[in-house]
């Protein structure tokens, strides 16, 4: 029988096994969100704000639609990262994993959707 003191059988590791790996992910990826979101916002604004032609325009420079794509994976692995450790906080069972298979879905499905919609007004030009 092996004896592991309650520090060795700890260290390096969070409450599930692996908290530090996710800790690190949130906080990269928060602020890798933070430097590109006020950039996104800026140049949606201008899409919107503008007539159809000059919109499509706008959305088809590759210094907007890039970054745009970036803040959108990025945004969506947080998303589902967050709403996996808040689910496995608040929910047991069956329902846990359903919900979390649903939430990991739904986040992919949209960057896809929204990958998508890029490359296709990118190359419409």
């Amino acid at each position: 029988m092996r004896y592991l003191t309650a520090r060795k059988r700890a260290e390096g590791k969070g409450a599930s096994g692996s908290g530090t790996e996710h800790f690190w992910f949130m906080q990269t990826t928060a602020v890798g969100l933070a430097i590109l979101m006020p950039w996104v916002v800026v140049m949606l604004g201008r899409a919107i704000r503008s007539d159809y032609g000059n919109a499509w325009y706008i959305l088809m420079n590759p210094w907007v639609s890039i970054p745009l794509a970036l803040a959108l994976f990025v945004g969506m692995r947080h998303f589902a990262a967050g709403a996996r450790i808040m689910i496995e906080d608040y929910t047991r069972g069956i329902w846990r994993k359903g919900l979390i298979i649903t939430v990991t879905s739904l986040s992919y499905l949209i960057t896809a959707i929204g990958l998508y919609a890029l490359v296709v007004i990118s190359l419409k030009g």
